[in-house]
């Protein structure tokens, strides 16, 4: 929710408007577009393999050079648009997709001439009317999908361009109501508190069978509507109710990380906006991977962290859907498997 909703308000409509600058710039202009939404000392914290990026000229040079010449046709598709503070900050967070035509290696993926969407979720803090600091999630595994290779795993949901919301409503440009804003962001984390505080995984002796049980009969189906849409990141893929979110992502992800810190490190952004809301950590969970039940790979006993956002709906008093852009690019880095060493090797 947003303590000043004139504020936020303002705060989206400068992303719309100058990430669209951004998204269609040529090499001639990008420099101008980003010096009129940055600030000089902006850190950018995204997807791997870029990482950690400071100050504008990095940005430039190995994020958008490399993205322009590779989508020359570039543009910007929202389907969420939504914004708030915490602890004192002002943040616009956003779902939508980079569309272009690939003409261009990007990633060392060759080219296909063909049209792709970069699926891109995104929250960016603002200060005295430019960003200090972007968050910034390329799904890279969806774009090799598109691109034509799989050097993965099958994926346990399916794969499919993510929609935007069932209502129609996703990007939010009115004022929204305070109460209702702070009634969505804590039934968001009510039910995030549930995932961290019941875990019948760790009970030794339990089956698949039963875990696939409890999980149906969790505290969480408290809070999911009966027809709720997970969309997971590319690797995982999508489910539809409790079951095919069950089924499709949460079993095997809680055997085989069984041993997971969901508040160790905490988010550094929690907003509601009217019926959404959004969180974030960096890195939002802490886990040891101890199974090969998640993407299929044998236990490496690796602690690894991960990238995670979480967008939700708020639909008929239930969370009706859920976006969940995860760097799963990372989290196989840290498991030994570099995905783009896989693709050239084969």
């Amino acid at each position: 929710m947003s303590t000043d909703s004139k504020q936020t308000l303002k705060n989206k409509k400068m992303i719309i408007e100058k990430m669209k600058s951004i998204a269609e710039s040529s090499l001639t202009t990008i420099n101008d577009n980003l010096s009129n939404t940055y600030h000089s000392d902006v850190e950018w914290r995204g997807f791997y393999p870029l990482e950690d990026l400071k100050g504008l000229e990095a940005i430039e040079v190995k994020l958008w050079h490399p993205l322009l010449q590779a989508f020359p046709d570039l543009e910007r598709r929202n389907n969420i648009v939504i914004g708030g503070d915490f602890n004192n900050k002002f943040f616009v967070g956003t779902v939508g997709h980079l569309t272009g035509t690939f003409k261009n290696s990007w990633l060392d993926i060759p080219a296909t001439n063909k049209t792709v969407h970069l699926r891109t979720c995104e929250f960016h803090q603002i200060k005295n009317e430019k960003i200090i600091q972007t968050h910034m999630l390329i799904d890279v595994m969806d774009f090799i999908r598109q691109a034509g290779f799989w050097p993965i795993n099958k994926s346990l949901g399916i794969e499919e361009m993510w929609p935007g919301p069932i209502t129609g409503d996703g990007i939010v440009l009115e004022e929204q109501d305070f109460a209702v804003s702070k009634k969505t962001l804590e039934q968001a984390l009510a039910m995030q508190k549930t995932l961290g505080d019941y875990k019948p995984e760790n009970n030794a002796n339990i089956t698949d069978e039963q875990l696939r049980k409890e999980l149906l009969n969790h505290p969480q189906k408290e809070y999911w509507h009966p027809k709720m849409m997970w969309y997971g990141p590319c690797g995982i893929g999508t489910g539809r109710g409790l079951s095919g979110f069950v089924d499709h992502h949460q079993l095997a992800f809680r055997k085989t990380f069984r041993n997971r810190d969901y508040w160790k490190i905490g988010h550094y952004v929690e907003i509601g906006d009217g019926k959404y809301s959004a969180t974030s950590g960096w890195h939002s969970i802490i886990a040891k991977h101890e199974s090969k039940e998640w993407l299929g790979y044998n236990p490496t006993g690796n602690s690894i962290t991960m990238k995670v956002m979480d967008f939700y709906l708020h639909d008929e008093g239930l969370i009706r859907e859920n976006w969940v852009p995860i760097d799963i690019a990372h989290i196989l880095f840290q498991l030994d498997i570099d995905v783009f060493k896989l693709i050239h090797k084969n």
